[in-house]
């Protein structure tokens, strides 16, 4: 709940900030003289960054279970589901969150948690971790997931996002009006928008959508860090954490939807766009914390 306020508060506070530096360099007057209102604009932008990034976050789960065709184990029919689910519970109960949903999908090996709430959530794992794991690897892989939850990653990567979307939306807006209106000077043929306005928002959407990608990339990288940390803490060591890692490191990743590839325990490795660290720093950061 204290982050879904963090939420609300920034989302206003996001909202004010640009709505003062507007007034303050009088970006405001020169919006108004050329036809476009502030208030509406920032209220736009409000809508456009934070509604699209709620609504993916309150729609996590349900997407989560579709796009992987999660087997949901309600009632563990085996040893291993009920071993998987007594690893969730024990975690869960030791990091002071709610009880998650426990799934299995098919794929290579990888492992994911979503949901909009810490008390609300869902941990994941492939077969092909349960496959090519020791108990201990997967033990220290399903520790990573749930101190994503307990961190609530899922909430401030949302929130992370949500504020670089406004931006980009406010920004190539402004800059479009302002495009426009140079390239139009001196015609007082019609107040509205040109082509100028079109073209420059399409294109910076596109060019501001991207800066605004890296740097939700990297808050997503340290999120990992703290993520292995979580579950070296949960196992009261960090060696099982550090193999799971190294094992990671040596098996094909399996590929996860979008929707949930920041939160599994492996993700794209290209660079500025990557979701998480390279294996190794990740071990050597283990490796150099604190025990």
């Amino acid at each position: 709940m204290k982050r879904i306020l963090l939420f609300v508060l920034t989302n206003v506070m996001v909202v004010a900030v640009l709505g003062i530096v507007a007034s303050l360099l009088g970006v405001n007057r020169f919006l108004t003289a050329n036809g476009l209102n502030l208030t509406a604009l920032l209220g736009f932008a409000l809508v456009m960054g934070f509604g699209g990034a709620i609504i993916s976050l309150l729609i996590s789960k349900p997407m989560a279970k579709w796009t992987t065709k999660l087997h949901m184990i309600d009632n563990p029919q085996s040893p291993d589901e009920a071993w998987i689910v007594g690893t969730v519970r024990k975690f869960a109960d030791k990091a002071g969150i709610g009880m998650p949903e426990v799934g299995i999908f098919e794929g290579e090996p990888n492992a994911f948690a979503t949901g909009a709430f810490k008390n609300s959530s869902l941990v994941a794992v492939s077969t092909g971790l349960l496959q090519n794991m020791t108990r201990e690897e997967v033990e220290a892989v399903i520790g990573h997931e749930v101190a994503h939850i307990a961190n609530g990653d899922m909430v401030t990567m949302t929130l992370i996002q949500g504020v670089m979307n406004t931006f980009v939306v406010f920004l190539s807006r402004v800059i479009g009006y302002a495009v426009d209106s140079f390239l139009r000077r001196g015609d007082d043929r019609s107040s509205g928008p040109g082509i100028g306005y079109y073209v420059s928002t399409i294109v910076l959407d596109i060019v501001l959508g991207f800066a605004a990608a890296i740097v939700v990339a990297w808050f997503s990288r340290q999120r990992e860090f703290r993520a292995d940390a979580g579950s070296a803490a949960l196992m009261g060591q960090k060696q099982p954490m550090m193999n799971a890692l190294a094992r990671l490191g040596g098996l094909p990743a399996g590929e996860l939807p979008k929707a949930v590839e920041a939160m599994g325990i492996t993700g794209s490795i290209g660079k500025l766009f990557a979701t998480h660290p390279p294996i190794e720093e990740r071990i050597a950061a283990l490796q150099n914390a604190r025990s």
